[in-house]
Parts: structure tokens; sequence; C-alpha cells
């Protein structure tokens, strides 16, 4: 059966929306957001800004731009002419949804739609680690057009507003991650499946988690030699195949074991170990308990 990677890492985030805004920008400005560890997107409608994640190098965003943060890192965004010594500002609230900072008066310079979510996966952190920390898409609209649906649907109060809302971010964060890897340099999983090399083992590896995989395998599935395949995933994934592999692994334990379906041998099969007592031994490692306390101290997943 095709499995869709990317599709099964969002929907085990389950991201739920917690708000999204216009932003207006006039003459120079800068704006500094501390981290929050998580989702961070925003959409440039009109008008040039600059950038900074973290410690990843500043770039321009122009009209038409997306750009997404898994897990966002301090961030400074500010208009291209800010002086070194420009202090940081806070954005005026114009009315519901709408934002207004740098000067307060005449035509804006600069449009954008940010939003935020927040992901419910209890392993959120491993999700995410898998994907990249920064994504920057140019010239794709509809994801301005998702954001906007996004916005309007988190205002408004109509029947089945959060299953509607997560799935629209579902969609907005496959579509920005699919989009992605042509226009940034960071690793992850996107620029994984962008490989067509790379993008064959994968596919196999999430298809059959429970074969017991090894390094030899998996290039063989992407018609690469092992040493070869070994320094081109971790380059483009940003983690060593069989990292990755466990990653992934324990995730799909970790939901397995949440909707307390399958007894601990069932899932140790279906995640690839041979006994209940081995897949024990590296669960109690990767997650700091045995996955039986980790089974009963989650709130079961339906």
């Amino acid at each position: 059966m095709a499995v869709d990677p990317l599709a099964e890492i969002v929907t085990l985030l389950q991201p739920a929306a917690r708000f999204s805004k216009l932003v207006e920008c006039a003459g120079s400005w800068r704006i500094h957001r501390e981290a929050t560890g998580e989702p961070f997107y925003c959409a440039i409608l009109e008008g040039t800004c600059r950038v900074k994640f973290g410690s990843h190098p500043p770039f321009v965003l122009q009209a038409g731009d997306f750009v997404l943060a898994p897990a966002m890192a301090d961030l400074v965004n500010e208009s291209i002419d800010a002086p070194a010594d420009l202090s940081t500002m806070i954005p005026t609230q114009v009315r519901d949804g709408h934002f207004r900072v740098g000067r307060h008066n005449g035509p804006a310079d600069l449009r954008m739609r940010i939003g935020h979510c927040s992901f419910g996966a209890p392993d959120t952190a491993l999700l995410v680690s898998l994907l990249p920390d920064v994504v920057l898409v140019r010239g794709e609209p509809r994801l301005a057009t998702l954001m906007q649906l996004v916005g309007e649907e988190t205002r408004e109060r109509r029947p089945a507003r959060e299953l509607v809302l997560e799935r629209l971010l579902e969609v907005l964060l496959i579509e920005a991650l699919r989009s992605g890897p042509e226009t940034t340099a960071a690793p992850g999983l996107s620029r994984g499946l962008a490989d067509e090399r790379l993008a064959a083992a994968l596919h196999a590896l999430h298809a059959r988690p429970e074969h017991p995989w090894t390094v030899s395998d998996l290039a063989a599935e992407a018609a690469l030699s092992r040493s070869a395949f070994f320094a081109r995933f971790s380059r483009v994934v940003g983690l060593p195949p069989m990292e990755y592999l466990l990653a992934w692994r324990m995730a799909l334990a970790k939901q397995l074991l949440r909707s307390r379906d399958l007894g601990i041998d069932q899932v140790a099969e279906r995640v690839g170990y041979g006994s209940a007592s081995t897949f024990s031994v590296a669960f109690a490692r990767h997650a700091g308990m045995p996955p039986a306390r980790y089974a009963r101290s989650i709130p079961r997943s339906d």
C-alpha cells in the first residue's frame, strides 16, 4: 500500500490553530519574537522585509513568499532599511485580527499574514526533528489563501470549527513542506522526498517499518552504494538513516500505545522488534519509561 511520509507525520502531529492575524508595516520597523518552540508561519501579501530565525542567516521576503518554522526559534522581522540601533516595536491592534507596526499614518509598505499553531502530539519534539528548521516557499499564492481561510475560521464560531481548522492546517503544512525543498537548503524529510533516490528509500521505510532494515537494504532501495547512500541521506534529511528509522518507529510505537488496542508484543512486532523485551529496552531508552507505563500515562488516543 502506498504511503505518504509527509502526510503521516503531519497527521501524527495533530496541528491546532492558536491565532492568525494581518500585520501592516510602514517606515522603519523591527519586531522581535522570542522562541516559542511552536509552529510559526507567515505569508507576505505586499512589500518586502528581512527575517532571521535563531542562528540561521537572515533572508529577504517579498510579496508571494511563505515561510514556515515548525518549531520557532528567536525571530527578528524588520524593514529592509532598519538601522542597526533601531529598537524593537510591539504591533498595535487596529481592530480584531488586524495590527500595525512602524509609522502609524499613511499607506502601509508591507502587508503580511502571520499565524501560530500548536501540535497536540505528546511526541512533538521527536516528529518535528524530522522536519526542516525553516521552510521558505516562493510563488505559491494558494498558501496565502489557505492562511486566510485559517484566519477566518479561527475568528468565526461555526459548527465543526475545530475539525475544519485541523484539516486546513494539515493541508497548509503539507503544502508548505512539499513546496519548500526547491527554495530552502535546510535539511529535513521534505528535502529527502524531493530527492528521487532518497525518496525511494523513505517510501519503503515508511511502508514497512516492521522490516529489519539495514543501511545496505535502504541503499539498495535508493540504487546507491552503502557509503554514498549514508552520506547523502545524512546530509539531505539531517539524520543518519538508522537514527531516522528509530525516530519513526518510536513515533509509531507511541501512537499505537496511546490507542491501547494492541499488547506490547504486538506493538513491538508492528515497529520492527523481534520480542517485547527488546522493544521495551529500546523504548525505555528513548522515551525515559517502559512502554506499559507510557501507555498508562497518556490519555487514550481515538
